[in-house]
Formats: C-alpha cells, structure tokens, sequence
C-alpha cells in the first residue's frame, strides 16, 4: 500500500479535486489518502476559537455560515446523485452543529483541538462520497480511531498500525482508503493536532505504521528546491535527497515539508516523494536512505529565532557550567538549534519563546544576559558539504552581512548561519549566486 496525501491547495477547490481524483486513479494498487482541509478552512476555525475568547457569536455564525456555504457548492458541484449528495449534506450540517455547539462552550486548548480538525472530517467525507458517485470504490476511515499519539516527537508508529489494521479489517476490503491528516489523540485519549502543517506528518506516521511502499506528498510545488523560490530568482528543483539532508531542510524552514516528516520513515527505509498536484507528470523531489551524490545541495531558512548570549568569567576553566545551563532549558521542554562557546561567553538560540521569561530568569544567576530576538537561521544543506571545494565561498558573506554566529562542522551535512531576520531574504540571495550561479559559471569555463 502506498500513502498519498493532499494538502489544502490540492483539494482547495472543485476543480482541484477533480485533479486528485485523476491522480489516483492513474496509481495502480491499493492507497491510503490522507487530505488536509480546503485551503483556509482552517484558518476559518481558527478564527472561530479566537471568537469564542471574547464571547463573539456574531463572528462565530458568520464563520459557520461562510463554511457551510463553501462546502454545501463543493458537495452540489462533485455529486450528482441525488441520494450520495444528500448523505454529505446532511453530514457536513451534523458537523456544523457540533462545531456550533462546541463554540458554545468556555475556550481551552482541548476545545481548539476540537474545533479546528473539523475542516479535516468534512472534506475528506465530502472526497469519499464524490468517489463513490463515480463508482469509485472507497473506505472513509476516522483517524481519531487509530492516531494515537501520545509522543508528538517519538510516535508509537506500532501503537497506530494496530489500531489501524483493527479499524480496516472491520471494514469492506478496498483498494483506496481515505482519512484526515493534522488530528491525534493525545495521551489523555483526547483529540489534539500534529500541530499547523502536520498532515505531512500524519502520512508518513501512517506510512511507518502500516510499512508502505512509499508516501507520496502532493502540493502545489514541484518538489523541493535549492532554495527559497519566493524570495530568490533562478532556483532549480533538486531530484534527489537523502534523509539526513530533507530532515535538516525541513528542520531549518523549508515549506515544503513540515519539520518532523521523515523521523518516522527513517529506520524502515520507506522513501518519500514530493510532488505538484497540478503538473502531476513532473519529476519532483525523491527523498531516500542514500544519498546519490555529496556537496552542496539546498539553502533553507528559518524565523522567528532568539539568541541569548550568557557571559560569566565562572566558566573559565570550569566543568560542568554549559550543563548547568542546559539543564535550564530542558526544565522548561525549550529545544536548543545553535550553539558557540568561548572561554567566558556562550550563545545560543530557541525558536520557541513561551518560556523565555521563566528561562531568564534562571539564567540571570549565571552571569550577564543579552537577548536579540527576530533573528534567522539560514541553513546549507548537503552530503558533506563541508568537504565541498565551493563551501569557503559562503564565508565572503562576512564582507556584505553581519552575522551573529556560525555552526560549522557540527554536522557533516549542515552549515548553519544567524543572521538578523531583516537581513534574510539579501543572505539567501548572495549566498544562491555565490554558491550556485557563480559556481556554475564557472564549472562552464
């Protein structure tokens, strides 16, 4: 079986529905679908749940209004027999009902949960009877029978195969199967996310779970490119990556991919492809165990980051003070990306502030504290790239930008830089023409 999922741009409208429906049907054997919301559904219920903080019934029922109506064309336009096509409406108005009666509750983290997974469950019931209007055989599955997870960092992928293969084995057999990504159950029982942009996630979680061939993740890109295509001129689509390199890349800001999609895959050796729902024929981006050629590969970047620089002359010839400071951030669940040392000085960055308050304030003991927010990491990603013969060429960086720290030889596979975020988008593309443009230049002469 192999693992196709479709993100919200894929199924944002009838006419791209019909377009995943012809890609599957192009795929021979058995498929577990895995469909996000219509694009901006979510950020509807969203809206919804910031609503209900300030008690706004008048934004909540046009929020519900606006989805009914989107969804009830959709349903209308997809399926023309009378009994399916009143079978999703009545479904969809069910739905809505709950949503309005959730809405109506005191807002709380399980209530958002709630809330914004319904945008999963109306369209990919909406998706299986449109299939089953055109004869097209399927099962709709409820993921909140089987994604137990309880670990968002390490999931119990065996946990999720069993319960899947219980649901499925209680079920006709099919050759499609479709069912909703970005939800789990949590290790309350309760319903909870895999958090914005984890249907990508639940694929290859579902992927591991049931050892799939292969999980197919379908956007509106052509594969993951060697560099930020929104931001810089002249990219190129890469073919072929390992799973080291997508893992640093989508860990360091690619868009294309949500940060924790290969960890799941890994052990079991299951490839991945990144591919364009709307020019289904295009090659798109393999992503495997191997690596096919070493060297520089792709630029990514990632916002939203702080640096804290702790300065204190204790750690002069001291042991034990970097895990001093470790542990404060482990106290408080606060990952660390980057790290330099010097005698008496170290900085660091987070991309997860919550705790920042808490965490200097323990940090205030140690020595002298300096904080500088809105801060990037951008990333240089390849198979020993540090070996590569064209890496020293990112070093001439230093003469245009400054840059508050660098992250070299931690990783064979990574080169890490911090720049001021305003300084992002003209770091991405000095670093494309010297590293890319300029090097193919001149391997030409």
């Amino acid at each position: 079986m192999r693992v196709m999922k479709f993100g919200g741009t894929s199924v944002g409208s009838v006419e791209s529905i019909n377009n995943v429906k012809n890609i599957i049907q192009s795929k021979e054997g058995k498929k577990l679908l895995v469909l996000s919301a219509m694009s901006g559904v979510t950020n509807e219920l969203v809206s919804i749940s910031e609503a209900m903080k300030i008690g706004d019934e008048k934004e909540i029922d046009a929020v519900i209004q606006r989805l009914k109506e989107r969804h009830e064309s959709a349903i209308n336009e997809l399926i023309q027999d009378e009994e399916l096509r009143n079978s999703a409406l009545t479904f969809i108005n069910d739905i809505l009902a709950q949503l309005k009666q959730t809405s109506g509750n005191a807002y709380s983290e399980k209530i958002y949960s709630e809330i914004v997974t319904y945008g999963e469950t109306m369209l990919t019931y909406i998706f299986s009877k449109y299939l089953e209007s055109l004869n097209i055989q399927n099962q709709w599955l409820d993921a909140k029978e089987f994604m137990y997870v309880s670990n968002l960092e390490n999931p119990d992928t065996k946990k999720v195969g069993d319960h899947f293969s219980k649901v499925i084995d209680s079920k006709p057999e099919s050759d499609i199967y479709i069912t909703q990504g970005f939800v789990r159950i949590d290790k309350n029982n309760e319903i909870s996310t895999l958090k914005r942009g984890g249907s990508d996630y639940s694929a290859t979680i579902l992927g591991a779970s049931i050892n799939a061939e292969e999980v197919q993740i379908w956007t509106d890109i052509d594969g993951l490119h060697n560099n930020d295509p929104r931001y810089v001129e002249n990219t190129h689509r890469i073919s072929e990556l390992s799973f080291e390199e997508a893992a640093e890349l989508a860990y360091f800001g690619a868009k294309i991919l949500h940060p924790q999609t290969i960890s799941p895959v890994i052990d079991k050796n299951i490839p991945i492809f990144l591919k364009n729902t709307f020019t289904p024929d295009s090659q798109g981006t393999r992503i495997s165990p191997e690596a096919k050629e070493k060297g520089l590969k792709a630029i990514s970047a990632k916002d939203g980051i702080t640096a804290i620089k702790i300065k204190s002359n204790r750690m002069l010839m001291a042991h034990g003070f970097l895990r001093k400071i470790f542990d404060v951030f482990d106290n408080y669940e606060t990952a660390i990306d980057m790290i330099t040392t010097s005698e008496i000085a170290i900085s660091l960055t987070i991309d997860d502030d919550r705790n920042l308050e808490e965490i200097l304030k323990e940090l205030d003991s140690y020595g002298e504290i300096t904080v500088e927010k809105n801060h990037s990491i951008i990333c240089i990603v390849g198979e020993s790239v540090i070996e590569d013969k064209q890496t020293y060429r990112l070093f001439e960086l230093l003469n245009d930008i400054p840059v508050r720290m660098i992250s070299y030889g931690g990783s064979n596979n990574n080169i890490s830089l911090l720049v001021d975020t305003q300084n992002k988008i003209p770091t991405l593309r000095k670093l494309n023409d010297k590293l890319f443009i300029q090097n193919k230049k001149a391997q030409v002469v």
